[in-house]
């Protein structure tokens, strides 16, 4: 599946618009990434459990935003975008990972005549 953040593909045409696709996914801190996150908060410096905990949430609403797409039969996505945002109260935080785009079936374009490929 062809995915980008542009709303065509080079070489390709859109023959058909099958709608938005989007993956959204809720993470909060484990209780190791939580101690460790709050560490670091107090001594400084990058938080690597919470970037590996936002990393993994990414990957995983990307991915379900492309199971969405390949489920309505198509064989890209364009205009891909991220949003995240903070849910829960004081006492419960977690993240929110939307991952959405425009789920599409592409054909390539016929090689123009005298050029190669």
């Amino acid at each position: 599946m062809v995915i980008t953040t542009t709303l065509d593909v080079e070489g390709h045409k859109i023959t058909e618009y099958k709608g938005i696709v989007r993956g959204i996914i809720v993470r909060s801190p484990t209780i190791v990434q939580g101690f460790l996150g709050g560490l670091k908060n107090i001594l400084g410096g990058q938080i690597g459990a919470f970037r590996e905990m936002c990393e993994q949430a990414r990957q995983q609403a990307y991915d379900a935003m492309l199971a969405e797409a390949s489920a309505l039969g198509a064989n890209a996505i364009v205009g891909v975008r991220y949003d995240a945002s903070d849910v829960g109260s004081s006492s419960v935080s977690a993240t929110e990972v939307l991952c959405y785009g425009t789920a599409v079936v592409i054909e390539r374009l016929p090689a123009e005549a005298g050029s190669k490929g």
